[in-house]
């Protein structure tokens, strides 16, 4: 489980990635006389609590078509592969039609209950892999270890224009002379026979066996994308239109951007699913409450700034968990270095001084935002590790809180003064200091909420203003960030941590998804020391991710902002839906208990 660029205002749900959270009243939501939810519950320390299982009374239905809403203010790129695709659009898509080869427990470990099993070799630094018997892919076509393996060579090859390689890839045996080209195998993965795969790694680490960690779980059909040149798959019809997986349902047609119909996968490994087949149609923030309430749809994530306008709606039931994400506000400090595979920090960016960036945290209010916006289904966040994660949180660090007295008096002793009268502070040289801030478009609150943060930072003397004069929209908005466009200085944005809370893949110094640039030799130190051998030490572990948590406070490359809840809205005729993260049963365990949703 991967990390992943997530919308601000409104995230796209999705079982193979998953994201982070936040909460407000004590009051249980949505229980209905048809539609119940059991006892299961998601804890988030200090946040509202939900049912995370639908169950339902009433008698299912043979098959039948599930409706879901994609809640989402842009269309979807339709990259139907786990290699290639970026955004949570995209991963919520394929949690219908992929699946990890692994399953997960509670701690967000491997566990063995899934398409395949593992033996992990702490000695030998190996990992084997075996898969179950008579594994299928959605075509029919068997699924073996030369698809395990030929997902690795897809991600290590010199031609691979994704996102997914990196340290984690980089740490397999022969992987790089692979990788620059010196080599044209992977000389540390080797296939034992049709369901028998070890990998051999450089050094291991706690993270290996972590969901999301050191061991890429998702396998490629060969069969299917074997003859397509690698940089041409990302484009090919075999990804964008008839796309092969071993998930529940396969693609039975799509409306590129707008819709999608899921026909049941009869070779899925667990069985057919309990259900004919699934339409997903994208549904604007704006519309999908009543959409919801007229019975529409079956299931939708809903806006969280939205809260009080469907909480006692009577057709649905609420399920909630924390996510596995956070808000944040980052700032551009250097650049990637195409060439070279890193960032490189500059000096000499406009906010490269972290009093600086420390003012632009102290000016403003999130806890405010959490109430005003989100009815207390976020809350401040004090690190950018969610507390879902547990003894990986260092909870000793109080975060950035409402202080503008701290602001002005960090500005001040940096030199930041106004100069020429006009309300406005310059640069500690003297000169014009104008902050171009970049936040995306999409659901109610963006737009407010974007105005708040300027209108903070410019009671403490600061220039800032909305970068190309308006909201971003999504697509676009990260387009900007991955080319280090000199039209943003500052930004909000959201990460889906995955299932993992090791932050490498984020803020690593290769790390292509380092959007704020940001390379120091302390950060990179102790991110080496959360990737060494030591860290199997559980005491040493938690050590460093506390000290790293530190680390990112005092230096301040990003401010984080909003712990964050989510919310499905279930239609009281569907039964066996659930949210759990550890939860072994999926789409295909649903049915219906009428014809449509009421």
């Amino acid at each position: 489980m991967f990390k992943k660029k997530i919308g601000l205002v409104s995230l796209a749900a999705f079982t193979l990635v998953l994201a982070a959270c936040s909460g407000g009243t004590d009051e249980t939501a949505g229980s209905t006389d048809t539609g119940m939810a059991s006892d299961s519950t998601a804890e988030s320390s200090g946040l509202v609590e939900f049912e995370t299982v639908m169950t339902n009374d009433e008698e299912a239905i043979e098959g039948g078509t599930l409706r879901y809403a994609m809640v989402a203010s842009s269309p979807f790129q339709g990259i139907f592969s786990p290699e290639f695709y970026e955004d949570a659009y995209d991963a919520e898509l394929m949690g219908f039609t992929h699946q990890e080869l692994f399953s997960i427990d509670e701690n967000f470990m491997y566990s063995q209950d899934g398409m395949a099993t593992y033996e992990f070799d702490e000695e030998a630094r190996t990992i084997a892999i075996t898969l179950k018997d008579d594994l299928k892919w959605s075509d029919g076509e068997d699924l073996t270890t030369e698809d395990v393996l030929f997902s690795y060579e897809v991600i290590g090859h010199p031609d691979y224009p994704g996102v997914r390689y990196g340290a984690d890839f980089a740490n397999i045996v022969g992987m790089e002379e692979y990788n620059s080209g010196s080599a044209d195998t992977i000389s540390g993965i080797t296939i034992e026979d049709d369901q028998n795969i070890t990998i051999e790694y450089i050094e291991v680490n706690p993270s290996i066996l972590q969901a999301g960690g050191g061991i890429w779980g998702y396998p490629m059909p060969k069969h299917q994308l074997g003859d397509v040149a690698i940089e041409d798959m990302i484009a090919s019809p075999e990804i964008r239109k008839n796309p092969v997986g071993a998930g529940p349902f396969r693609v039975k047609s799509i409306n590129p951007g707008e819709s999608v119909e899921f026909e049941a996968n009869e070779y899925y490994w667990k069985g057919a699913p309990n259900v004919d087949g699934v339409v997903l149609e994208v549904v604007s923030p704006e519309t999908i409450v009543s959409e919801m309430q007229n019975g529409n749809y079956d299931i939708a994530k809903m806006p969280t700034d939205q809260f009080d306008t469907y909480k006692d709606m009577e057709n649905i039931t609420l399920l909630g968990r924390p996510e596995l994400a956070y808000t944040y506000i980052g700032f551009k400090l250097g650049h990637f270095d195409k060439e070279a595979g890193k960032n490189v920090s500059d000096p000499d960016k406009k906010m490269a001084d972290v009093n600086l960036r420390k003012a632009m945290a102290y000016a403003i209010d999130n806890n405010a935002i959490a109430s005003e916006f989100y009815q207390g289904l976020r809350e401040n966040a004090k690190g950018m590790i969610p507390p879902v994660f547990g003894d990986y949180v260092n909870t000793d660090i109080e975060g950035y809180y409402y202080d503008h007295d701290m602001a002005n008096q960090l500005l001040d002793d940096a030199g930041y003064e106004d100069v020429d009268g006009d309300g406005f502070r310059e640069n500690p040289e003297g000169e014009e200091l104008v902050i171009k801030f970049a936040s995306m478009s999409g659901g109610a609150t963006a737009e407010p909420i974007a105005q708040y943060y300027m209108q903070e930072w410019n009671e403490v003397g600061l220039n800032v203003e909305l970068s190309t004069g308006r909201l971003i929209e999504f697509q676009a908005f990260y387009d900007m960030l991955e080319s280090d466009d000199d039209e943003i200085d500052v930004f909000q944005a959201a990460w889906g941590t995955g299932t993992d809370p090791n932050p490498t893949g984020l803020y690593g110094e290769t790390a292509s998804f380092n959007y704020i640039r940001y390379v120091d030799e302390e950060n990179s130190e102790l991110l080496s020391k959360i990737n060494s051998k030591d860290a199997f030490d559980p005491e040493l572990k938690f050590q460093v991710f506390h000290d790293w948590q530190e680390h990112m406070y005092e230096n301040a490359p990003v401010i984080p902002t909003l712990w964050r809840s989510e919310l499905f809205a279930v239609n009281n005729r569907v039964k066996n839906y659930g949210i759990d993260y550890d939860r072994l049963e999926g789409y295909e365990a649903i049915e219906l208990t009428a014809d449509s949703p009421y």
